[in-house]
């Protein structure tokens, strides 16, 4: 497997209108881009630093994955996302490497990204996606 760079860091939020106030007047970025991906009940908004992107994922369903998590744990850091060739074959050799997957296969995520995650309890608690484009 080859990581070229972080891709992204996935941020839960309440609500992408209130935090995006913090990302553009304190930290003065700019928001280039808002999706909805509905198979996976989330609104993401993107802002580009250098070759890295934060990512604030709201949920669009109490019973999405970003609504449980922020249930559970409150807003903050998601996971970090890495850049690889092709994610679908970084996930079979992770796989055998004995690590826990949350996707087999990858899948389709925002910005058109083939996206798959690995469980946080087998990268020490860090949720980790992979991404290709």
């Amino acid at each position: 497997m080859n990581i070229s760079h972080i891709e992204h860091i996935g941020i839960a939020v309440k609500s992408i209108e209130e935090s995006r106030k913090y990302y553009e007047e304190v930290l003065g970025l700019t928001c280039y881009a808002v999706e909805e991906v509905k198979d996976q009940k989330v609104k993401t908004a993107f802002f580009q630093v250098g070759d890295t992107k934060i990512e604030l994922l709201e949920s669009t369903s109490p019973d999405g994955p970003i609504g449980k998590f922020i249930e559970k744990k409150g807003e903050g850091m998601h996971h970090i996302a890495f850049a690889v060739p092709n994610t679908t074959e970084a996930l079979e050799n992770i796989s055998e490497k004995g690590v826990q997957l949350v996707d087999k296969v990858s899948r389709a995520g925002a910005e058109g990204l083939n996206i798959g995650f690995l469980h946080p309890r087998s990268t020490h608690g860090v949720l980790t996606e992979l991404c290709s484009k």
